[in-house]
């Protein structure tokens, strides 16, 4: 599980490609690559609240785009910054369900470090696609 940026891709937005062995990798892998850019040490954020979420697509990748839409609108709604603690994605016949747990905190000034304010995450080159070493993202956030 890992995830590097790409500059080349667009200048004034940010965006990142995020791999793992399972979707479930993929997922934890491109949140941390969300959360890495809305702030810096993201290994700072103490998991101090607890929030579920319950996510529904026909489509996994659409599923991935849900996903990090709700780490952005708890950061906006709730001033959260949200680390995954657990994740389970299943296929079913209508398409694929996401269960997580998500964890963090508020930002504190006197030991966080406020990167670029995410908006978005936008549809512009979005992928999600299975690869021989298993799964690959490809995110454009817009800031």
């Amino acid at each position: 599980m890992s995830y590097r940026y790409i500059g080349e891709i667009a200048t004034a937005d940010i965006a990142f490609e995020a791999t793992g062995e399972s979707l479930e990798e993929v997922f934890i892998a491109a949140a941390e690559a969300l959360t890495n850019v809305m702030i810096d040490e993201p290994d700072k954020i103490e998991r101090k609240e607890k929030v579920e979420v319950r996510l529904e697509n026909a489509d996994a990748e659409m599923l991935l785009f849900d996903f990090l839409g709700e780490l952005v609108y708890y950061k906006d709604a709730r001033r959260l910054f949200l680390r995954v603690d657990e994740i389970r994605i299943t296929k079913e016949d209508s398409g694929y369900g996401l269960s997580a747990v998500l964890s963090g905190e508020a930002p504190d000034p006197e030991k966080h470090q406020l990167g670029a304010d995410v908006k978005a995450v936008t549809l512009h080159m979005f992928a999600l696609e299975q690869t021989d070493n298993g799964w690959k993202a490809t995110v454009v956030l817009d800031i």
